[in-house]
């Protein structure tokens, strides 16, 4: 299963896999068994109950969590709206691949696989206040990208991202996909002056004012950026393999909303790893109908806050599968 146009990457979130109906019921059931009083282990349980729904087992496993960083530049990154250079994207992407970044102890502390991948950081997307940030074939070209990401053996997905300025696209996606104005989703990124932070929210109006009125995959072409196309084909790729995801921050949350915008419930298999203390977070979790597990006030990007959530989910499914049941236990039920 491939695609070569947005439109038939659009068909393949139409078609994309449900929970299974049996393996729900069936984890529920179970899960009323278990030694312990009913709901004692309070969300626990949901998470463990929904995991076991798209894994379409009842007692499931989580034995190869996957993490995947996606690198992207971004051409209005000129318009000043960032506090670093675009050089930094290439600079971190060495320290992911030597192990030396936050997502790398992260990823290796929840027992997660993790790769990286650069998307063509020497040509930057276009500046999206002059023309669309990325042409539909160079949109497909960073979905696939994403989508061919996803290993088949994986169990737990995570996508993260590294693009100096991309707070900037994050929030122009939101506002033209969920409206008000562009101070309610832009914030200060990695921490700009006065000055730049006028400039930035002075730049996501412009660009919103100019593609809003697109579908949701061609907004992600005209104001996203390579990164965050390819942490959208991952996340729909995890969902035709029946693969459950975290999402990180504010930047993947903004990716994800564009399946969700193209098809109602893309994001069904998707958890709220945490709550980025970046402005507009908390309010793009809303508009998707999402309940983040963390609230550490991060702002890293990478899939940091994710990956620090997967032991968290893992913990979850292992009392769910690994609890005896009250007969199993010898233990009499109350």
């Amino acid at each position: 299963m491939s695609f070569t146009t947005l439109d038939t990457f659009q068909a393949i979130l139409a078609r994309a896999p449900q929970a299974n109906a049996q393996s729900l019921a069936d984890a529920q059931a179970r899960n009323a068994l278990l030694t312990k009083p009913a709901g004692s282990l309070g969300r626990l349980e949901d998470i463990a109950v929904w995991y076991a729904s798209w894994r379409q087992n009842a007692r499931p496993k989580i034995e190869a969590p996957q993490v995947i960083v996606f690198a992207g530049n971004h051409g209005v990154t000129a318009q000043g709206v960032s506090a670093f250079p675009p050089e930094v994207t290439v600079q971190m992407v060495a320290n992911f691949e030597q192990g030396g970044a936050a997502i790398n102890q992260l990823s290796r502390n929840a027992g997660a696989s993790l790769s990286v991948y650069a998307l063509e950081l020497d040509r930057p997307t276009h500046d999206f206040t002059d023309q669309p940030a990325m042409s539909e074939q160079d949109c497909v070209a960073a979905l696939l990208v994403g989508w061919n990401a996803v290993s088949e053996a994986s169990d737990l997905l995570v996508v993260g991202e590294m693009g100096i300025g991309n707070t900037t696209p994050a929030a122009a996606i939101c506002n033209a996909l969920f409206g008000g104005t562009a101070a309610d989703w832009t914030g200060r990124g990695t921490g700009v002056d006065d000055a730049a932070f006028q400039i930035k929210q002075d730049v996501v109006a412009k660009g919103v004012a100019k593609y809003a009125d697109r579908n949701a995959l061609h907004v992600l072409a005209a104001l996203g950026g390579r990164e965050l196309a390819a942490m959208a084909g991952a996340i729909a790729r995890a969902r035709v393999l029946r693969i459950p995801v975290v999402l990180d921050g504010f930047i993947c949350c903004a990716a994800a909303a564009t399946l969700e915008k193209a098809q109602t419930g893309a994001l069904d298999h998707c958890l709220a790893g945490h709550a980025s203390a970046e402005s507009g977070h908390a309010r793009l979790l809303t508009s998707l109908g999402k309940d983040a597990l963390l609230d550490f006030g991060l702002r890293l990007g990478e899939g940091s806050g994710a990956a620090l959530a997967i032991p968290l989910i893992k913990a979850a499914v292992a009392c769910h599968s690994d609890m005896a049941s009250f007969a199993e236990a010898g233990v009499s039920e109350v």
